[in-house]
């Protein structure tokens, strides 16, 4: 069974110019950010102040995205020493097929999914060093007590 998300439309001012708008609108509809914002400028040029207007009420209307993503480093290295990469380890990667759509080209993902799998192998080198550890055989004999 396969999980089923649906998207919100907000705005995202941190990967926007000005309020974010355009910004939610692009993961919203899944083209390019870049791509919304001609097309916005676009109807800004030839509206006459549609646009401009539409603009500020969306920015007024529309909610902030809240999710925000964890500084790298939060998880405290002696509890988790495996959990430094857990972050960009548990990121999607989206490749983009056509040049309007939003994603990553096929190269970069390439990087990313590589880079999740290197941070993978570190998380595991990790568990089997703590696993290995001495503290973790004297934690399991008081465990046994």
């Amino acid at each position: 069974m396969t999980k089923q998300t649906t998207k919100k439309l907000q705005r995202i001012p941190s990967k926007g110019k000005v309020a974010g708008v355009c910004a939610g609108l692009a993961e919203f509809s899944g083209i390019e950010t870049w791509l919304i914002r001609v097309i916005w400028f676009s109807g800004i040029i030839f509206s006459g102040g549609f646009f401009i207007v539409a603009y500020i009420a969306a920015w007024f209307i529309l909610d902030k995205d809240v999710t925000e993503s964890p500084t790298k480093g939060s998880f405290s290295s002696q509890t988790k020493p495996w959990a430094t990469f857990e972050q960009e380890i548990d990121q999607a990667v989206h490749v983009k097929r056509n040049v309007y759509q939003a994603g990553e080209p096929p190269v970069k993902a390439f990087r990313d999914i590589k880079r999740q799998f290197d941070g993978i192998e570190a998380r595991i080198r990790g568990m089997e060093t703590y696993v290995t550890s001495n503290e973790y055989t004297l934690k399991r004999e008081i465990n046994k007590l």
